[in-house]
């Protein structure tokens, strides 16, 4: 089941990307680390009425944010629509040991049938450019990689910014 997030679940969504950023490290993909994902950021969603959490068997285990709000880093991009009518993916999260079940497809399609019921023009994500899963995870679904950004208390590496038109 998916659900918008409410404040109790935070402690438990920050074990779930505690748990994913465990497993990326061990992958040698350095895309989360201690400072992010934080509770400051699962907050601000909440209180932007932008979180939501995917259940499995009464428990969180899953996490996205759908958000508005264009973050200032991705003034740069070249997108394909206007700034003005999109919606922006962060935070997308599975734990480790429900990844490869079709989950993160899930909230995804629950993104994207947001984004559709309420006529946004395009949806708007990035992803780490060490992260060759989730890289082809999004062309798989029709997103097209536009150009790079930077968040360097993250990584040294860029981030690929992707698109989907709606």
């Amino acid at each position: 089941m998916i659900r918008k997030a409410h404040e109790k679940d935070i402690d438990s969504i920050l074990l779930l990307t505690k748990a994913c950023a465990k497993a990326m490290i061990a992958n040698h993909i350095y895309q989360w680390n201690s400072r992010y994902p934080n509770k400051f950021a699962f907050q601000n969603d909440i209180n932007r009425k932008e979180l939501y959490v995917l259940e499995i068997n009464g428990k969180v285990n899953g996490t996205i944010v759908i958000s508005t709000y264009m973050d200032a880093e991705y003034e740069s991009i070249k997108w394909i629509t206007s700034n003005q009518n999109n919606i922006y993916i962060h935070r997308l999260a599975v734990h480790p040991k429900y990844q490869g079940n079709g989950y993160a497809q899930q909230l995804m399609s629950y993104a994207e049938q947001f984004a559709i019921e309420n006529n946004y023009t395009s949806i708007r994500l990035d992803t780490f450019s060490q992260n060759k899963r989730n890289q082809k995870f999004y062309e798989l679904r029709g997103y097209k990689r536009l150009g790079d950004i930077h968040f360097p208390k993250q990584s040294e590496f860029p981030f690929h910014c992707y698109e989907l038109i709606l």
